[in-house]
């Protein structure tokens, strides 16, 4: 449960603290050519960069994931897209890798697709998911990690890991808060798929395009009210309802003190 008045300074050396047990850890596996990153003025864009193999997570392509986040954080944008090259977002977990996991590795790989998540959700400025092409099983997750999801025409969502003989985990988590129980239940147990005009009705995206205009829209807004805002989102997610309001009442008392 996030803590209503967890002053700036304790979050920053609980972020720089993370990265850097993750970084020690996994510095060794990285490799920066599988995730490129462009600025654009106040807008950073990450792209999963493995094109020719669906943009399929690999260890190698978790860490380098992280750490293109975490160097965000040394000049905070204001507003932060993901996105993949190539013909779709994110094809899911490597499939060579993950015939190669046992009980220690796999529990190490599922939680370098945590940390990613975390550290998504650990930006202080809004995260845009741009998705395309297929958003499968990890890729989902991490797409539900982001503040907002945008979707193109065709896209298709699933959680096949069931058919896979494993079960979804980590920020699948995520997904009955944004569609609800029983929806959430349809994608996990049955691993099959849904369009993008599903996915909208059902709740998992809020729009259908290319993100741009909502881009611009988020990039408008008073940037730290912005991060209040997402600050306080996480926050209702969480904690009880007289926690939620008590800390929305002290954000308002401070956005007036600026």
């Amino acid at each position: 449960m996030r803590k209503p008045r967890l002053k700036r300074t304790v979050v920053k050396v609980a972020v720089e603290t993370f990265f850097k047990a993750s970084r020690e850890y996994d510095e060794s596996m990285a490799d920066e050519s599988l995730v490129d990153v462009e600025r654009e003025g106040t807008v950073a864009r990450i792209f999963l960069d493995r094109p020719e193999k669906a943009n399929a997570l690999n260890s190698a392509m978790l860490v380098a994931l992280a750490t293109a986040i975490q160097d965000l954080h040394e000049e905070i944008p204001r507003v932060v897209v993901l996105a993949g090259r190539g013909r779709n977002f994110c094809g899911g977990a490597d499939a060579t890798e993950l015939k190669s996991l046992d009980e220690r590795t796999g529990a190490e790989f599922v939680t370098r697709i945590h940390e990613v998540c975390k550290a998504i959700r650990a930006l202080p400025v809004p995260v845009v998911a741009r998705l395309h092409g297929a958003v499968i099983g990890a890729g989902l997750e991490i797409a539900a990690a982001c503040d907002l999801r945008v979707a193109a025409e065709g896209t298709k969502f699933s959680m096949p890991e069931v058919k896979l003989g494993i079960p979804s985990v980590v920020e699948a988590a995520l997904l009955p808060r944004l569609m609800g129980s029983g929806r959430a239940a349809w994608l996990v147990l049955t691993g099959d798929a849904i369009d993008a005009r599903r996915a909208l009705e059902w709740g998992l995206v809020e729009e259908i395009g290319d993100g741009r205009n909502l881009v611009e829209r988020l990039r408008s807004n008073d940037p730290q009210a912005l991060r209040m805002q997402k600050q306080l989102l996480q926050l209702w997610d969480e904690a009880p309802l007289a926690t939620s309001i008590a800390s929305s009442i002290e954000r308002f008392a401070q956005a007036h003190r600026r």
